[in-house]
């Protein structure tokens, strides 16, 4: 058998997608439980509404509460007032409880309000759905120029002859030169408005990624944090070996590839 990047298939990086992986996430997790919710429209309308459109983190709790509060009002107006009979903070509530998982709801540094953010569960959610929407307009310059940029930069960083970087370095001062005449001469190509709509729409949907990433890494240090909590309540040896254990696994997270690369993001 050959290996799926010489067999032409594509390579996977998350749970194999087999009969009870399937079955457990479909009773489990977060996102499928909010797809079949019994109020899945108005919960996914709203806090797509809320959250995605506007690309922001945490809402104060009030400020929340009074949104879904019009959200209700405007709904059962042209719905009937029986069709959501609970009050927009019983929902908020609901929503954040463990067995649903859909928001997080949280204290920031010097506050006594609470706050809501989307999980990354929620947001998986929220993306998929909105995938399944036709698009007016897909750009596909900009993003085949970024998979370009992305195997220069592959193909230079790996690169051990110090000779050929520097020929492809000189290779690209020429080009730059090239375009610094070009400019000087009077000739100056500006992106017409379709290409400035396609780099703008990768921009949009790259920063939005960036945004739920940072969610996601962010849910896994709170995990890793109270499990190191836990492990400090319950330790029955002797304190440096607890701290031994601490600080191993900070190494371990601080050089895995995630570490190194949210290190990176933080360093630029």
């Amino acid at each position: 058998m050959t290996p799926d990047n010489q067999s032409g298939h594509r390579m996977s990086t998350g749970l194999p997608l087999d009969y009870d992986t399937l079955e457990t996430m479909r009773r489990s997790h977060p996102a499928w439980r909010l797809l079949i919710a019994d109020h899945a429209p108005l919960i996914i309308s709203f806090l797509y509404r809320v959250f995605v459109v506007p690309n922001i983190r945490g809402i104060a709790q009030a400020e929340l509460t009074a949104k879904l509060e019009d959200e209700l009002f405007q709904l059962r107006e042209s719905r009937g007032e029986d069709v959501f009979s609970r009050s927009a903070s019983k929902y908020l509530e609901e929503w954040a409880q463990d067995g649903r998982g859909w928001l997080r709801k949280y204290y920031p540094p010097g506050s006594d309000e609470a706050h809501f953010d989307l999980t990354p569960a929620t947001e998986k959610a929220l993306t998929w759905l909105e995938s399944l929407t036709q698009r007016a307009f897909v750009g596909t310059e900009s993003r085949l120029l970024t998979v370009f940029e992305l195997l220069r930069q592959i193909v230079a960083g790996s690169q051990t002859d110090p000779q050929l970087r520097i020929e492809d370095l000189q290779q690209r001062k020429k080009e730059i030169d090239v375009e610094i005449k070009r400019i000087q001469d009077g000739e100056a190509p500006l992106l017409d408005e379709t290409a400035l709509k396609d780099r703008f729409q990768q921009l949009a949907t790259t920063a939005r990624e960036l945004l739920s990433d940072f969610r996601e890494v962010e849910e896994n240090f709170r995990l890793l944090d109270r499990t190191t909590r836990e492990r400090i309540a319950l330790w029955e040896g002797a304190k440096g070996g607890l701290l031994e254990s601490v600080f191993g696994e900070r190494d371990t997270i601080a050089d895995s590839d995630q570490g190194k690369s949210f290190r990176a993001f933080w360093d630029f």
